[in-house]
């Protein structure tokens, strides 16, 4: 592994990262000091006016957001350009075209905008009716629908962007499945998930809750690991199944889109008059309301990736535990480092603000202690 090549790749990685959360807050609060957004409701509402007396209020939220979205997609393109298909050619990472890179770009924009679209139009019809207790009713209505998109983003999502087809290898199948098995994991199936059109990096995930569980090892993976080691990187996936740390991630989250909620609420209702909104239910007020949310769960990234460390340390002592193969465990990371371009060593700053897994040099370390 070229570590110094590693740490150059994450260094401009994070860069990248945190100019483009640097982009989400400059516009959004451009909007709201120049009286933009209050033009862009107008526009909105110009536009809804031809739909009937009943959806007018629905179709200017979707407007609304629609414009918001191409107005930030057009404006952060070229640094997700730089991210996401620069870097990874630069650093030999990439397979994927510019025009199939262009293409999930637009993917990306249609799928965020209706997803984006559908949950502005939740959250302001429940301040409508109810606008001093809507961010109580709203987060309840997120929890139940996060519970419902982990369930069916491998059926609707994921084949979006990616290939996935029945693993036709069927030593290997058996052998996944039985592992399954013996952890107590009900699954649908082991699938064949087609990186390898767009990155050279492997994966493997347990992805889906329920009757839509199934496991997902990458072509990428498939082509150079051998079945133990695809076997003992499954058994960690298996273990945040085991483990519940899907749903404990899923209580983390409602609980930070509350905390979001009430807080926007309160920013709201504090400017809704220095900002000339003409009520909290004005839509003008979305990029205010994007803000303070999105401050809470930005202020809690720390927290959130010390939790996912701590879930992902037990996986890896789970998958030890349950195969017995610690070589193979050792050997998987070593080859997962030098191909997905892991740095062994970050620093404890960079962990604690980037970092949600443990650096591939501590796992390693703790395969080795398990295997003495």
């Amino acid at each position: 592994m070229n570590e110094d090549r590693a740490a150059r790749y994450h260094r401009l990685k994070r860069q990248a990262s945190v100019a483009g959360l640097s982009w989400g807050v400059l516009p959004l609060s451009a909007l709201l000091a120049t009286g933009a957004s209050a033009r862009l409701r107008d526009l909105a509402d110009t536009a809804a006016a031809v739909a009937s007396p009943a959806w007018q209020s629905g179709v200017a939220v979707f407007v609304y957001v629609a414009l918001l979205s191409f107005l930030n997609e057009a404006g952060g393109l070229p640094l997700a350009f730089y991210s996401g298909f620069v870097l990874e050619r630069r650093y030999g990472l990439s397979n994927e075209t510019l025009g199939g890179w262009l293409l999930d770009q637009a993917k990306s924009l249609a799928v965020g905008l209706l997803l984006g679209g559908g949950a502005a139009g939740l959250i302001y019809w429940c301040i409508r009716m109810s606008p001093h207790r809507w961010w109580l009713t709203a987060g309840a209505i997120f929890a139940v629908l996060i519970v419902g998109l982990t369930n069916l983003a491998p059926v609707l999502l994921l084949p979006l962007f990616y290939s996935v087809k029945p693993l036709d290898r069927d030593g290997l199948c058996a052998r996944l499945l039985a592992l399954a098995d013996r952890a107590g994991a009900r699954v649908l199936g082991a699938y064949e998930w087609g990186l390898g059109t767009k990155t050279k990096k492997a994966n493997a995930a347990l992805a889906g809750l329920g009757g839509t569980r199934r496991i997902l090892v990458s072509d990428t993976m498939l082509a150079q690991y051998s079945d133990e080691e695809i076997e003992v990187v499954l058994a960690h996936e298996l273990a945040h199944h085991v483990h519940g740390d899907i749903w404990k991630g899923i209580v983390f989250e409602s609980g930070l889109i509350v905390a979001g909620f009430y807080l926007a609420s309160r920013v709201l209702s504090a400017l809704v008059g220095p900002l000339h909104f003409h009520g909290v239910a004005d839509i003008a007020g979305l990029p205010l309301l994007v803000l303070a949310a999105g401050g809470v769960s930005v202020i809690m990234v720390p927290v959130a990736h010390a939790m996912s460390r701590a879930f992902e340390r037990s996986a890896d002592r789970f998958a030890l535990d349950l195969t017995r193969n610690p070589s193979a465990f050792i050997s998987a990371m070593r080859r997962l480092g030098a191909q997905n371009l892991a740095e062994e060593h970050p620093s404890r700053v960079v962990q604690w603000l980037f970092y949600s897994h443990p650096p591939i040099g501590e796992r390693i370390a703790a395969a080795q202690a398990f295997k003495a």
